[in-house]
């Protein structure tokens, strides 16, 4: 895939303002035992970060650790906990009905499943007119000319109009997908993990069309994505999650070239030549990561960390600016210096109570 990726430079942020600007982000969901409430998920929890008019944002981090939550709730498919979202200056946090259909018109997602989020039902172009017509919006030429349009922009023959989901390959869906969430202009795209369902063949092509579409349109993306190597080639910025928090956010090549946090660590470690000079060596984390259900007090990552004390245990370390802004860590013992080339290493936890 690195072979036929677009090596376009991403162009950098444009705007000193902005464009989302998200606060105390939080979102639990509640366990019930019966009729009973016995505990809650803390998929979010407390989640602070912004994204600049046409600004890839990238968000990563394992399963399960909120990354996919996180993007909901910023295009309001789902309600805050507690937190803002502040929206081209507006906060759109309790956004309801007429106010909320007005927000879907600068603010759209893309879903990771290109086979379910389409309705098998519909035609390509009653699915990507669909936004237009709930919006009560009528283009110039008509809506069938807009959609056309919209199938050629995503590189698909709009002589396919017609043509039903099951008719077309996973990209294909995909591209779909990605027409229908641009047919009313919007600002901002979600893109959650918009190319894992696809084959590694396709992924490219995928990645490419977005980055095009960025350029062409000014969009700013939020890109959530466990691929370390995909999120490196798309965003200027990224952001590490671990277990419903952020552990670190800033530019791409301090983050990838130097990173301050124990976890980002081990994660870069794991992609090969990552920095591009050869890493060589290995972060080997033992341990499951912690139950949402009742995660660890103080820092979260600290039942994994070979650097734990127990003020890691007590004090829960606060996403700060390091080396002159441009990197925020959330550690009490951030790392210092690049990756090394040091052979394989086992991370065995301080085992901190």
């Amino acid at each position: 895939m690195k072979s036929q990726l677009d090596n376009t430079p991403v162009p950098a942020r444009t705007d000193s303002d902005p464009l989302l600007t998200v606060s105390g982000l939080t979102k639990h969901f509640p366990v019930r035992d019966g009729f009973r409430r016995s505990g809650v998920v803390r998929a979010v929890d407390g989640v602070d970060f912004t994204v600049a008019a046409g600004e890839t944002l990238g968000l990563v981090g394992e399963s399960g650790c909120g990354k996919s939550t996180t993007g909901r709730l910023l295009v309001r498919l789902l309600t805050p906990t507690a937190g803002t979202v502040t929206f081209a200056g507006r906060d759109i946090t309790r956004a309801r009905g007429g106010e909320l259909r007005r927000l879907r018109q600068d603010l759209q997602i893309i879903f990771q499943d290109p086979y379910a989020s389409l309705n098998p039902r519909h035609t390509v172009g009653r699915i990507v007119a669909m936004p237009l017509e709930v919006n009560g919006i009528r283009p110039t030429g008509g809506v069938r000319n807009r959609v056309r349009e919209l199938l050629e922009l995503v590189g698909l023959n709009p002589e396919h109009y017609n043509r039903y989901p099951h008719e077309f390959s996973g990209g294909q869906r995909q591209r779909i997908g990605i027409a229908r969430a641009l047919a009313l202009e919007p600002k901002l795209i979600v893109a959650d993990e918009p190319v894992s369902a696809l084959d590694v063949s396709i992924q490219a092509q995928v990645i490419n069309l977005l980055r095009r579409l960025q350029r062409d349109l000014g969009l700013a993306f939020v890109f959530v994505a466990h691929d370390l190597a995909v999120v490196r080639h798309v965003s200027q910025r990224v952001a590490v999650m671990y277990l419903g928090r952020i552990v670190e956010i800033g530019d791409r090549a301090d983050i990838y070239q130097r990173p301050q946090h124990p976890y980002t660590r081990a994660l870069l470690s794991a992609v090969p030549d990552v920095t591009g000079v050869g890493t060589g060596g290995r972060i080997r984390l033992t341990g499951d990561v912690p139950t949402p259900l009742d995660p660890p007090s103080g820092c979260r990552f600290r039942t994994r960390c070979w650097k734990a004390t127990d003020r890691c245990a007590t004090e829960t370390p606060a996403l700060v600016p390091r080396d002159g802004g441009n990197q925020s860590t959330a550690c009490h013992y951030p790392e210092t210096g690049p990756l090394t080339s040091a052979g394989d290493v086992v991370a065995v936890p301080n085992g901190v109570s």
